[in-house]
């Protein structure tokens, strides 16, 4: 199995990254704002998944892309990739202790996207009591 990085040493590669960055949410961004990677974060919050899952949960986004993000947020120190020594390989992706304080954020950013939702759905409705056209 692959050792993790220690928390200290996750938030210094993620220094690394982001240095030169003066705006806040523009460093996490640098980090974060890439296609794909709050959904792949999000989907990793609830335990170690394996590639075949992460693919299965979000069909959208090609083998390719999801490799890149998934070796991106393992260089960053968000997430540990996990190879054990069988036939044939598996190897498992799981948030680091840095990965998962991000829980807050993305966990938000649910809720907010589940609101949207459910006024888009009202919108498709209409209003209360209102009627559908004649054809």
């Amino acid at each position: 199995m692959v050792a993790t990085k220690s928390a200290r040493a996750e938030l210094r590669a993620l220094a690394r990254v982001t240095a030169g960055t003066s705006c806040n949410v523009e460093r996490a961004l640098t980090i974060v704002g890439a296609k794909w990677t709050l959904v792949i974060l999000h989907d990793l919050m609830d335990g170690p998944k394996r590639f075949g899952e992460l693919q299965r949960l979000i069909p959208a986004a090609s083998a390719k892309m999801l490799t890149e993000r998934l070796r991106g947020l393992e260089q960053h120190g968000l997430l540990t990739r996990t190879v054990f020594p069988q036939v044939p390989p598996r190897v498992e992706y799981a948030l680091t202790k840095t990965g998962r304080t991000l829980w807050p954020i993305v966990d938000s950013l649910d809720r907010w996207g589940r609101r949207l939702r459910t006024a888009e759905d009202g919108a498709r409705r209409g209003p209360v009591g209102a009627r559908s056209p004649k054809r």
